[in-house]
């Protein structure tokens, strides 16, 4: 669907100065003479270039209009509305609990332009940009279309798949008004306790990195060109999927090189797309909060992968770097020089703009800092074409939870399932069998959604439209009235076919989500699973959940087992694999642990899963006995090569990558690359482990990426000084 070129008003500043000042009753920003004059003014101009347009817009900011534009509050925070231009605020957001009422993208839409008309209220008419969490679909919006969470769409390995989503995403957000979406997570899970787990591509920094094609979905391949292209977040930035013990917001304690191999290459991938904004991590890395490390974020994130963009921080991130409630001024000085360019406050934001103030007019922060993060904030806003379209295209409400968006979510729901286990070929169910259904999640949209649904933590129900698993089986079944349901299992016997017990997680979302202990299914799963066991009927476990869960003492009693993840509004993905009408191809993002105390568990770590990470059974297939019976001698060559390039070069230093490729018929355990240094001095060095002798250098396999299947790739990276010369590199497998 197009979008009409009338459908979002010109930015003619004075005349929406002037309506906006009526409708608020502001008195004190009237517009500047110039802005009534008949020719704009070179920002207002869309045909000259972004660069030339920011300079100007930025030559006639005051202080306060710039540390406005640095500043994101919370919706339900404005008290009265009008503050949203008394305070010269660049941006909005609604957290995971912040609603219109009622519910639908039409109040969402009147909201965003209300709020809107009352941010060009300014006398420079800067528009506003609004935030919003829409991670697995709009999924604050009753009605959207909610899609498989990340850790399903991992399992799909399909990256043009997750761009259609992000496309669809963008279409039902603009048709709210909204430009901006913090997503997608890019984090590397690496410690399934994790509560945002599922937030999470995959365990292997490989697979959110080829995800990271959802920011072009959102975008497009250029942001602004296309209608409906909204701003895309790239987050948490860095490490928050490998914290000690898996704890939400806790400590990840690892060299800089292991940093770097495991959780850096999705957010390289996501600049080198043209990401427009980067949120920082809650989390540490070695003790130093995110939001504190000026070498992460201005050295790394901005200089070394050139990220042009802004970044932002998290909810009341900042107020956490003292360790106690209350904004300071050191806290904004600390983060703001590390390279935070909007603080995402979201509530107390007088007091925020008066300490910003007060650092900058303290010389604590200096102006040059506060200039480049309007720059890189204010570009992104031109690029949108916020300033000549600043309302919301209506054109484009009528996708939300569109059939089409519909359609899509479904294929992706298929797409995602991973057969785990199958005995003696039970599925696919045929369609005129006597079934019985059961479990807590069966007939649970809220369920099967997750969290970060019609609300932050979400909650088990009838939560927002669309299909449980329970009506998808009903409506695949040729006879309906041969699929009995009981939610605890009561009333099976010994006539039907097969029971579908549909079991597992209930919605939860960060911090709430940790699991430090056990990991299994809860006594009501349990209860119902041990009725369908007693009935002597084969019983296949559909199991909804937003990571592995520990159900190895439960899997004998199973006769078949898939992994549905979390796969939101559409169920009827589900019953399509159930029946074979799909076929599974989905294959495991992440390594299914035998108990909770493998916790970590991660591939190539050496431990052996109930699951190997890629596991995936497709119809007719027969598994082993065991599913991962333990490695065995591979009597097939071992070989490998290694390409070296020099990634940049510089007076007296250069960057180099090296590939390694496993070009043998059997898999690699590990590997080394030898090369001469010709003289040269290697200062840093990631996603290896490295020894020199006699001008000789050898890097090794870290624990990350030492297995290598036939045909795969791996690469490590450094920096040296010296020239590069042409070293021709020896690689060694085992």
């Amino acid at each position: 669907m197009s979008r009409s070129p009338s459908s979002r008003r010109p930015a003619i500043v004075a005349a929406l100065c002037a309506v906006a000042l009526s409708l608020t009753g502001l008195t004190a920003a009237a517009p500047p003479p110039e802005l009534s004059a008949a020719a704009a003014l070179p920002y207002q101009d869309p045909s000259l270039p972004v660069a030339d347009r920011v300079a100007d817009l930025l030559s006639r900011m005051t202080l306060d209009d710039k540390i406005g534009q640095m500043t994101q509050i919370e919706k339900d925070a404005l008290v009265p509305q009008s503050d949203l231009a008394t305070y010269r605020i660049g941006s909005v957001l609604s957290g995971g609990d912040s609603t219109v009422s009622p519910n639908n993208a039409q109040t969402w839409a009147d909201t965003y332009d209300s709020l809107q008309r009352t941010a060009l209220g300014t006398p420079l008419g800067i528009p506003m940009i609004y935030g919003i969490d829409a991670v697995h679909g709009h999924n604050a919006v009753r009605g959207a279309t909610l899609f498989p969470h990340n850790i399903g769409l991992g399992a799909t390995r399909d990256p043009a798949l997750v761009q259609r989503i992000g496309r669809a995403v963008a279409k039902e957000m603009a048709g709210t008004g909204m430009d901006w979406d913090f997503a997608p997570c890019l984090c590397v899970a690496r410690n399934d306790r994790w509560g945002r787990t599922y937030e999470s591509f995959g365990e292997k920094p490989e697979l959110p990195t080829s995800m990271a094609t959802f920011v072009t979905g959102m975008q497009g391949e250029t942001l602004g060109a296309d209608p409906a292209s909204v701003l895309a977040t790239a987050k948490h930035y860095l490490g928050d999927g490998g914290t000690t013990g898996g704890v939400d917001q806790g400590n990840t304690e690892l060299s800089e090189a292991e940093l770097r191999a495991v959780h850096l290459p999705p957010f390289k991938e996501a600049v080198r797309r043209g990401v427009g904004s980067v949120m920082l991590s809650y989390s540490s890395w070695n003790g130093v909060r995110s939001h504190a490390h000026k070498y992460l974020v201005t050295d790394v994130l901005k200089r070394e992968l050139g990220f042009s963009g802004f970044v932002v921080s998290d909810w009341a991130a900042v107020d956490q770097l003292d360790g106690q409630s209350g904004f300071t001024g050191a806290e904004i000085t600390t983060s703001v020089n590390a390279g935070v360019d909007m603080v995402m406050v979201p509530h107390d934001y007088k007091k925020v703009l008066s300490l910003l103030r007060g650092e900058v007019n303290a010389g604590r922060i200096t102006t040059a800092r506060v200039d480049d993060a309007n720059r890189r904030i204010l570009t992104k806003k031109f690029q949108l074409g916020l300033f000549e379209r600043p309302l919301t295209d209506r054109s484009y409400t009528s996708t939300v939870g569109s059939a089409e968006h519909r359609t899509l979510a479904r294929q992706a729901v298929r797409a995602s399932q991973v057969l785990l286990k199958n005995d003696g070929g039970v599925l696919p169910l045929a369609k005129n069998a006597k079934l019985f259904v059961a479990g807590k999640s069966a007939d649970d949209i809220g369920n099967q959604s997750g969290g970060w649904t019609l609300g932050w933590q979400g909650r088990s129900g009838p939560v927002t439209e669309g299909t449980t698993v329970l009506q998808g089986i009903r409506a695949a079944a040729t006879d309906s009235s041969r699929v009995a349901y009981d939610r605890y299992g009561n009333g099976i016997d010994g006539s039907y076919t097969a029971a579908v017990a549909v079991v597992g997680e209930t919605p939860y979302a960060e911090m709430r989500g940790d699991r430090p202990g056990g990991m299994g299914l809860d006594q009501e799963d349990l209860q119902t699973l041990a009725k369908l066991k007693a009935s002597g009927v084969p019983v296949v476990v559909v199991l909804v959940s937003g990571r592995p869960l520990d159900i190895a003492a439960q899997l004998p009693d199973w006769k078949a087992l898939l992994a549905a993840w979390l796969p939101g509004t559409e169920g009827n993905g589900v019953s399509d694999v159930l029946f074979g009408d799909y076929a599974p191809t989905g294959k495991l993002p992440m390594t299914w642990m035998r108990s909770a105390s493998q916790q970590p568990i991660n591939d190539g770590d050496g431990k052996t899963p109930l699951f190997p990470y890629g596991h995936g059974l497709a119809y007719g297939t027969q598994p082993d006995p065991d599913p991962d019976p333990g490695p065995t001698p591979d009597p097939s060559p071992k070989a490998c090569t290694a390409q070296f390039k020099v990634a940049s070069s510089w007076s007296g230093g250069y960057q180099a990558e090296v590939t390694v490729k496993n070009t043998g018929t059997g898999p690699l355990t590990g590997w080394s690359v030898a090369w001469d240094l010709n003289g040269s001095t290697v200062t840093n060095l990631w996603n290896g482990s490295l020894s020199v002798t006699q001008g000789r250098a050898t890097v090794r396999n870290t624990t990350h990426n030492g297995a290598l299947s036939p045909g795969a790739t791996t690469s490590f990276g450094f920096t040296a000084n010296g020239t590069a010369g042409a070293p021709t590199p020896q690689c060694a497998g085992s």
